[in-house]
């Protein structure tokens, strides 16, 4: 069982919560992780790019002079790639780089990934984030009582636009919606921070995929 503290906006523990392994899969996988990573990677190359290769350049087919005799080297058509304004000999052409896992495999991803930040001590859980007003100041204010002065992705249970509009301009921090957790979110991050109502939603779902 791992022991995860609770804290309020001024850095008190207030609460304390007892977390099980098992609910994030047991073990890290590390191979998981590294094949959910590359997938995001891959899904976001445009694969757009092209050359003209010599059979998308104009000109005539017919072979530039005879074979031998001339005392030329042999050479085919103008549109070859050995000569100027010739077609790419190994031409690109558009292609989809696009990756996918299956569901229960990128649920696990995500898992684990919360898992490695729970045993590096790097997930810290806050009672509420809740602001009157956005104020930039309110927000950084909250993140130094918390000891976070790295990047850090804070995890609430639904949108909420003054926690955004608070932390847009502070660097490095992210602003996520639990049901929108990724692998490369979590892992790009040093610090990750739960609203209590965020991370319990987690919890709940995660013991429900093991039933």
């Amino acid at each position: 069982m791992i022991d995860l503290a609770v804290y309020n906006r001024e850095g008190q523990e207030v609460d304390k919560l007892k977390v099980a392994e098992s609910d994030f899969g047991g073990s890290v996988r590390y191979s998981l992780l590294k094949q959910a990573i590359v997938m995001h990677h891959a899904n976001k190359r445009a694969g757009t790019a092209a050359t003209r290769g010599r059979g998308m350049k104009s000109g005539s087919g017919r072979k530039l002079f005879r074979q031998k005799g001339t005392g030329n080297a042999r050479v085919g058509n103008s549109r070859t790639g050995k000569r100027v304004g010739g077609g790419v000999t190994f031409a690109k052409s558009p292609k989809s780089f696009r990756k996918r896992m299956p569901k229960k495999q990128k649920r696990l991803a995500v898992k684990s990934a919360i898992l490695s930040k729970l045993l590096g001590n790097d997930i810290i859980v806050v009672d509420e984030l809740n602001f009157e007003k956005p104020r930039t100041h309110d927000f950084v204010k909250v993140l130094g009582n918390l000891s976070v002065d790295r990047g850090c992705l804070v995890t609430i249970s639904d949108y909420n636009e003054n926690i955004y509009k608070s932390s847009r301009n502070v660097p490095k921090v992210e602003i996520m919606p639990v049901d929108n957790l990724n692998v490369f979110d979590i892992c790009r991050r040093k610090k990750m921070i739960f609203t209590k109502e965020a991370f319990l939603s987690f919890l709940n779902k995660s013991k429900a995929d093991k039933n």
